[in-house]
């Protein structure tokens, strides 16, 4: 557009020169009609441009309210690694994510310092931020020594002198977004301080995210301490208007239920009219989902909330090179069996294809799954443009 404008008045100020020098030029007979009609020809293409820049601003006026508007709804590794791929894409992004960590340095900053865990938000700024790598290495920093310093995350410090600075997580986690140039939100799930508590088969009860998967026994129920939580409303608002609202990937019991069991969320996302999609995890977690199937995953999630929540689940059907397999099985870790027929008597619709990148673990593509999620979405990226 801007050459647009050159062109048109680079011929206005040759009409207008033509003019000028005709004046001077009684012997050029013809010079008067001439620069006449230059100068109407850059009148004309001057309106023309006018008349195109009005149209492509309503176009891009247009394009933003069409825009999808997707909730990545998790915690841990599994939810950053989806965003990454999403913000590929021109979308409206917000990321939920759960608060309930307490184990590592986000445990000791949320003791020492009574503020929510910053670990899950710090991975996902980082996978939304448009940053140089450089600062991504200095986020994602984790001191190795130090009295106190000891196993803190450098992003986590960050976040905790913000909170401070700024007086609230949520207003730290805004001016973060800012200084980062985050492309989307990321809210944590509640304000309020809140920690995880699992029923075990054998009875016991085992309060604190960290602890359940060491508790040696199986996971019969999990739930929130205290029960009298609310959502942010800025997350309700945005499950509301929604497009799309993804589920996991991510540690079933203590990343993907926590945001799940506070009041309010399952509604919202029920009464939404966005297509509700599940990530089931590539491989089980030892002490947390050791032999569950992917169907297994779902009907968990189903105990725990309503049947019926999801539209689609997204499986892992591809094999793993036999060398990932017996790094796995070491850690008493197996592929999550994608049992397509069992989901479809979930009556959800199943997507059971290669969603895995393995380099040293296995971990789900993030370009895989954003494409996969987008083409369910029905986005074009085409005729919507790249960021």
């Amino acid at each position: 557009m801007r050459r647009w404008w050159w062109v048109a008045w680079t011929v206005a100020c040759i009409g207008i020169g033509i003019l000028a020098g005709t004046l001077r030029l009684a012997n050029w007979q013809h010079g008067t009609e001439a620069g006449g009609m230059v100068l109407a020809a850059a009148v004309f293409l001057l309106a023309l441009g006018w008349w195109r820049e009005v149209r492509r601003n309503r176009q891009i006026a247009n394009a933003a309210k069409r825009r999808l508007k997707i909730v990545a709804i998790g915690g841990g590794t599994g939810l950053s690694v989806v965003l990454r791929g999403l913000k590929e894409f021109q979308v409206d992004l917000t990321a939920v994510v759960t608060v309930a960590d307490d184990g590592g340095s986000s445990g000791r900053l949320r003791s020492d310092f009574s503020m929510p865990p910053p670990g899950d938000i710090r991975n996902c700024l980082v996978a939304l931020a448009d940053t140089e790598p450089l600062l991504e290495r200095l986020l994602q920093f984790r001191f190795e020594s130090g009295e106190g310093l000891a196993g803190h995350s450098f992003g986590n410090l960050f976040l905790a002198a913000m909170t401070h600075i700024m007086g609230d997580f949520e207003s730290a986690i805004r001016e973060t977004s800012r200084v980062l140039a985050v492309r989307g939100r990321v809210l944590p799930a509640v304000k309020e301080d809140v920690k995880l508590q699992a029923i075990l088969a054998d009875g016991r009860v085992v309060e604190g995210e960290s602890k359940i998967p060491e508790a040696g026994s199986q996971i019969k129920k999990i739930q929130l301490v205290p029960e009298d939580l609310k959502p942010l409303p800025e997350v309700l608002q945005a499950i509301q208007e929604a497009d799309g609202i993804v589920i996991g990937p991510g540690s079933l019991y203590t990343s993907v239920l926590p945001n799940l069991l506070i009041p309010g969320m399952v509604e919202a996302i029920q009464s939404s009219k966005a297509l509700k999609l599940y990530i089931c995890n590539v491989m089980t977690q030892p002490g947390e989902t050791d032999e569950l199937s992917a169907s297994s995953h779902v009907e968990t999630i189903y105990h725990h909330t309503k049947p019926g929540l999801f539209d689609y689940v997204l499986v892992n059907s591809a094999n793993f090179p036999e060398e990932a397999l017996h790094q796995y099985r070491e850690q008493n870790s197996f592929p999550v069996q994608p049992d397509i027929e069992r989901l479809h008597q979930l009556r959800v619709r199943v997507i059971a294809r290669n969603f895995v990148h393995y380099a040293t673990y296995a971990r789900h593509d993030s370009r895989l799954i954003a494409e996969q999620i987008m083409s369910l979405l029905g986005y074009e990226r085409e005729s919507a443009g790249e960021w």
